[in-house]
């Protein structure tokens, strides 16, 4: 009665469509749902794949894995692991799996994502790479179509198996970084002599022409090979990669071994494992 006594206007047009046309622009004026994520912030059980880093190598003593202090799985408290944050201590005897080797490559992993696969976790980590990049020579490195082809086969191996575990994949760590920081140490010094990722760390106080060219060549690698682990990745919708924080990471000489000035120690493994837990355990994945 109010509209037709006063105001004319609201009586609609033929072109407005009447109730009809209302509703139809009521739903046009709606945001669309968003999609929902697979990711679960809160997973119940971790397998940790890769190499020494994840091994807790050096982290305890002298050319030694200690797993205990992985970034991953460790079960030391000072470390504070991923997979100590996300079940707790009773937990982690029989809901996480310590799958990595020291000196694996990437060839490898498609058989330790098997491994971990048989287990049915909840999520997968993985951290590999260092070590092809850390050979004798630039020569060796694993060439960067090899560690797509790899990288690529051992997450479709994952999905195989266990098609709706989680994956979350760090970065390779900036080795030119670590040169960097050691080279000045006097146990680096003498340590890397004895063969250290040489493609990196030989010849560490040579500040050559050659010996900068060489060390530049195997850093290009570094992050040519955390293009390739975000791209994989970035295809699987279960799958987190970190973003580069890995990379990023100012590792000083507090959170590198002190057997080897090059390995993560304890608080090393503590920071890689407080990256670890942002990532898996934010709302949206990483930049």
């Amino acid at each position: 009665m109010f509209c037709g006594a006063a105001l004319s206007g609201c009586v609609a047009s033929p072109g407005d469509g009447g109730a009809d046309g209302a509703r139809q622009r009521a739903a046009a004026a709606r945001p669309s749902p968003s999609p929902t994520s697979l990711w679960n912030t809160r997973p119940t059980s971790v397998a940790a794949v890769g190499d020494s880093i994840t091994r807790g190598f050096d982290a305890c003593g002298v050319l030694a894995d200690c797993p205990e202090a992985s970034w991953a799985t460790g079960s030391d408290a000072v470390v504070n692991s991923l997979a100590l944050r996300l079940l707790g201590a009773s937990a982690l005897p029989s809901r996480s799996w310590n799958l990595a080797r020291s000196g694996a490559r990437v060839a490898e992993l498609p058989a330790q994502m098997r491994l971990a696969a048989a287990q049915k976790p909840d999520l997968v980590t993985v951290m590999v790479g260092g070590n092809d990049a850390c050979r004798p020579s630039v020569d060796l490195m694993t060439p960067v179509a090899d560690f797509r082809t790899s990288f690529a086969s051992a997450v479709a191996q994952l999905r195989r198996d266990a098609p709706t575990a989680q994956l979350y994949v760090s970065s390779v760590p900036d080795l030119h970084r670590l040169w960097s920081t050691g080279r000045d140490h006097p146990v680096g010094r003498q340590v890397w002599q004895l063969g250290v990722c040489g493609s990196m760390l030989a010849d560490a106080d040579d500040l050559g022409a050659a010996a900068t060219a060489r060390r530049a060549a195997v850093r290009e690698r570094v992050v040519a090979y955390n293009s390739v682990l975000r791209e994989v990745c970035a295809r699987d919708a279960r799958c987190r990669y970190d973003g580069g924080a890995v990379f990023d990471f100012r590792f000083g000489s507090g959170q590198l071994s002190p057997w080897d000035v090059f390995h993560p120690s304890r608080d090393g493994q503590g920071r890689l494992a407080e990256i670890a837990y942002r990532a898996v355990t934010s709302a949206e994945p990483p930049a």
